[in-house]
């Protein structure tokens, strides 16, 4: 089944809806936004919700101590980086990762410097042992998730080739309950990242669409089987 994170989350309301209606993961946010979330914050809401239900941080260069303490107190089971140097902070978090504190980490690129990479026939995107997921996003300039702008899904097979085949994608940019099913029947993804698609206003979740968003991906998966 495809994978499906409800991202911008800063209630526990809102959190509970989203795995009520059927959600993998839900996503705070830590880097400036107008749904940005205290860690603090975030960890009271992480500690009501079932263990099956990954909670996923997203960072935006802050600093690899701070990450890791964020993951540490806030309770998450995964880290997702927005930031301008995101595939080595990647590495760094890899690399020190600790038995005991182990967490999913997904750096995010841009579409448009993907098909630069994928057009000018450059090397594969290689990562370090443990990074096995990836994230796509429209990237607005000067803006990092949340934008509701899409991209072209038709380029999905040619920004593919910038990794290697195992590795796994996740879509994000633009998604709604309207435009789900054709992104995930265009891309064939792992998985999908909503925010705005689902949202009332920044940060506050509209419980319908939520419903929606998530029947419509599983509804994708039955016409596809």
């Amino acid at each position: 089944m495809t994978w499906i994170k409800i991202c911008g989350t800063t209630n526990l309301e809102d959190a509970r809806a989203a795995v009520e209606a059927g959600a993998d993961a839900v996503g705070f946010v830590f880097a400036p936004s107008p749904r940005r979330i205290s860690p603090k914050d975030a960890g009271k809401i992480i500690a009501e919700l079932p263990q099956k239900i990954e909670k996923v941080g997203v960072f935006g260069n802050q600093r690899p101590e701070i990450i890791r303490e964020t993951v540490k107190s806030a309770g998450l089971t995964a880290v997702q980086l927005h930031g301008d140097d995101n595939r080595e902070l990647a590495e760094q978090l890899a690399r020190r990762q600790h038995t005991g504190c182990r967490f999913r980490i997904i750096p995010v690129f841009a579409m448009r410097r993907l098909f630069d990479l994928a057009t000018s026939g450059s090397e594969l995107i290689e990562f370090a042992d443990g990074i096995d997921t990836i994230l796509l996003d429209s990237n607005a300039p000067g803006q990092r998730g949340g934008t509701g702008e899409t991209w072209d899904w038709t380029l999905g097979r040619m920004l593919r080739r910038c990794f290697r085949p195992h590795m796994r994608m996740i879509v994000a940019g633009g998604l709604a309950p309207a435009n789900v099913a054709e992104a995930i029947r265009t891309l064939q993804p792992w998985g999908v990242d909503v925010c705005s698609g689902v949202e009332r206003t920044p940060g506050s979740k509209d419980h319908e669409k939520l419903k929606a968003f998530v029947g419509a991906v599983r509804g994708s998966e039955e016409r596809s089987g």
